[in-house]
């Protein structure tokens, strides 16, 4: 398994909270069918794909509408 540091995942989250909503959301979408977003082995499990994602900036969250105008 990739050894993805936790410092620069929270470097692009913020939270470990929105951390795991995120990867998980995200994993959830690939189980789905969704498309990878990076080059990533077939075996790798749909989570650490996830973590990845975040730690390259391909995935981020989405601001709700009312935080955008504060």
């Amino acid at each position: 398994m990739p050894n993805i540091p936790m410092e620069e995942l929270l470097g692009k989250t913020g939270s470990i909270y929105k951390l795991v909503i995120l990867a998980s959301k995200r994993a959830v979408e690939l189980n789905a069918g969704a498309g990878k977003l990076i080059e990533a082995s077939p075996y790798l499990k749909l989570s650490t794909i996830a973590l990845e994602e975040i730690r390259q900036g391909k995935v981020k969250i989405k601001k709700k509408a009312e935080e955008k105008k504060k």
